[in-house]
């Protein structure tokens, strides 16, 4: 199968909103009281609840004090989030002293071993001690930096999430993956770690910087692409009113792309197998974020660009009809403009893409959808085709060939 990037455009269309349910089981425990959802998510190390309601994160306190004697709730924070809602936070958790905020940098450039260090010897001073517990108050990359301090200092004290960003909320804080990047690649030093508790509060969302807030809805469109139908056709019809962050659609998404995540999670805890379905978009996606030094993209942008390029991939390996393929490309692109795409040389791109978590023996393996709702991972696919692919990304992600394919399928 040859890829030949010549120029038959094809208009994109939506699917139609009417699929049918997702067939996989559920396995994870929901229940709901006074307006809050639950979900308990199982774990080698214990199970644990992802508590969403609005204004749950002015109840910490009582959250916290479930977890039982503490010496000190230590809160590792950004100085962004800690001016919006450090006072909510902190208002009467028993014993709370200032020097236990300890905020950093959450620019992905600064999710490295040497911000790990600064946080560690600041507990260190602090007087953090085996009973303490750690409160990773941000986005993904407070929570990654976070949790990985967490899996190592003292070689393991509690954690709790109370994600502050939609990606995190509906992706990052769930699960156990710690970790850090290295000039290398992303995410290359971790841990998996599952916190004691995640509260998740769609209110703290409306602070979010426009361009923060539409990274995320790029994993939301993740969930529905690799294991529900039903999600992606509701996203098609709501796009609109999840980009205003109308609390009631809001509601509907969150808990449900929690859900899904719990239940693959739960299959496959140590990401042996199945669990690589929720890196689809991120193999391509990690390497731009690599190839850019973390400073052009926000992840969920170039997980979406990743998404774009593993769907035509998919495509042009004639495992997905080209319907299916244009509704995804469709709905990403819906969501709004990406940063420019770099143009990458073979041997970098290559370079990039060798050192991603995934790859085995130097072999890349995608993780590609079939149909809307179900997709394949561990694929292996020839090196010519995957750099046609990349090289028609930066012209078919630019604002004015949105909405548009320049490629064609053809045989050698």
């Amino acid at each position: 199968m040859g890829f030949n990037p010549l120029y038959i455009a094809m208009r994109i269309r939506a699917l139609p909103a009417t699929p049918t349910r997702p067939s996989f089981a559920r396995t994870c425990v929901t229940f709901s009281l006074l307006n809050m959802t639950a979900i308990r998510i199982s774990s080698a190390a214990g199970a644990y609840d992802v508590h969403f309601s609005r204004g749950a994160i002015r109840r910490l306190p009582s959250f916290l004090a479930r977890l039982g004697d503490s010496s000190g709730v230590y809160i590792l924070s950004s100085p962004r989030v800690w001016r919006h809602r450090g006072a909510h936070v902190t208002k009467n958790i028993r014993g709370w002293h200032s020097n236990r905020a300890i905020l950093f940098d959450d620019a992905e450039s600064m999710k490295r071993l040497a911000t790990v260090e600064q946080i560690a010897r600041k507990l260190i001073r602090a007087g953090a001690d085996r009973d303490a517990i750690l409160v990773a108050l941000g986005g993904g990359v407070v929570g990654d930096v976070a949790g990985f301090v967490a899996a190592t200092y003292l070689r393991g004290v509690r954690l709790v999430h109370v994600p502050t960003t939609l990606v995190a909320q509906v992706d990052s804080s769930i699960g156990g993956k710690t970790g850090v990047d290295l000039p290398e690649g992303k995410n290359l030093l971790g841990a998996f770690y599952p916190p004691k508790l995640v509260i998740a509060d769609p209110d703290v969302l409306r602070t979010l910087p426009q361009r923060e807030y539409r990274s995320g809805l790029y994993e939301v469109i993740k969930y529905g692409v690799i294991a529900d139908r039903e999600l992606f056709a509701y996203l098609v019809r709501h796009m609109p009113a999840l980009l205003r962050r109308d609390p009631r659609a809001l509601a509907w998404v969150i808990p449900r792309c929690v859900r899904i995540k719990a239940r693959v999670v739960e299959k496959d805890e140590r990401d042996g197998g199945s669990r690589q379905i929720l890196n689809f978009g991120h193999t391509l996606g990690h390497a731009l974020e690599t190839a850019t030094n973390y400073r052009r993209f926000l992840h969920g942008e170039a997980v979406a660009v990743g998404m774009c390029g593993a769907t035509l991939l998919a495509l042009v390996s004639e495992r997905i009809s080209v319907e299916e393929a244009a509704g995804i490309i469709y709905l990403v692109q819906s969501v709004g403009t990406v940063p420019a795409v770099p143009e990458l040389s073979r041997v970098q791109l290559r370079k990039l893409l060798s050192s991603d978590k995934k790859s085995r023996k130097g072999s890349v393996r995608w993780v590609l959808p079939r149909q809307i709702g179900k997709c394949e991972w561990g694929v292996e696919l020839p090196w010519t085709l995957v750099a046609k692919v990349a090289r028609a990304l930066p012209v078919m992600m630019t604002e004015e060939n949105y909405g548009i394919i320049g490629m064609r399928r053809g045989r050698k």
